[in-house]
């Protein structure tokens, strides 16, 4: 399987913190690599190594056999921030066709950007008045504009219900099964269970990397959060 991201001796500092330390992580491509691990683990400060926004202070970040920030891979990685990075004084499809006029090709229309996220029918819906969930899903909707091969989505499920957080999810397997790559942070460990694969960050540091299944055998847990802990222990 050919690799979307490869990060090698990646540190990244703020000041005397050291945010990412000697961070070396493989992410295959076609898979959802969830990334997760407690507030300030650096899950963000990597996310945004990877798209090109972090100044690094030593290693290397590789993505789509590029490096990171290479003004190629603008069009080729959509990039979901914590909060929804959408015009509320918009409609959902003006909000995707202003977007997409930012990009010299796009591989689907607005309208089916839309159909993909399940907002066919908000499409003339103001995007101020759409709930969370809609509200999260046009975010998504947003970073599906150009031709993207890599789907960086920081935190996509926070605030939501878990009725909301599972159809996110099932759009998130819906995107990979088309081929493209998902890495998804959360801090919520009961969502391990939706990812292919999965990194565990803790202190800017790789605590474990495999799937849900490996981690399991690995430590004898059955939950995530135990997972976690264990892993922790046996540092």
């Amino acid at each position: 399987m050919s690799v979307a991201i490869r990060s090698l001796n990646l540190n990244v500092q703020r000041g005397k913190n050291h945010i990412l330390q000697d961070l070396t992580v493989e992410i295959p491509r076609g898979v959802i690599m969830g990334l997760l691990g407690p507030s300030g683990s650096g899950k963000t400060t990597l996310m945004r190594s990877i798209v090109g926004l972090q100044r690094i202070a030593s290693g290397e970040i590789q993505v789509l056999d590029l490096p990171a920030a290479s003004k190629a891979l603008r069009s080729k990685i959509g990039y979901s921030t914590q909060s929804a990075s959408v015009y509320s004084d918009l409609t959902c499809i003006q909000n995707i066709r202003y977007f997409a006029s930012l990009y010299s090709y796009n591989e689907k229309t607005p309208e089916e950007i839309l159909e993909d996220v399940d907002l066919s029918r908000n499409a003339h819906q103001m995007a101020e008045s759409l709930s969370g969930g809609e509200r999260a899903r046009l975010a998504l909707a947003t970073t599906l504009v150009g031709s993207p091969e890599l789907l960086i989505l920081d935190e996509p499920t926070v605030g939501l219900d878990p009725v909301l957080r599972v159809q996110l999810w099932e759009l998130f397997n819906k995107l990979a099964a088309q081929g493209k790559t998902l890495l998804v942070s959360s801090h919520v460990m009961d969502e391990a269970d939706s990812c292919h694969q999965l990194i565990l960050l803790r202190d800017g540091r790789v605590l474990a990397q495999g799937t849900p299944e490996d981690l399991r055998a690995r430590t004898g847990k059955k939950r995530m959060d135990e997972v976690f802990i264990s892993l922790i222990g046996g540092e």
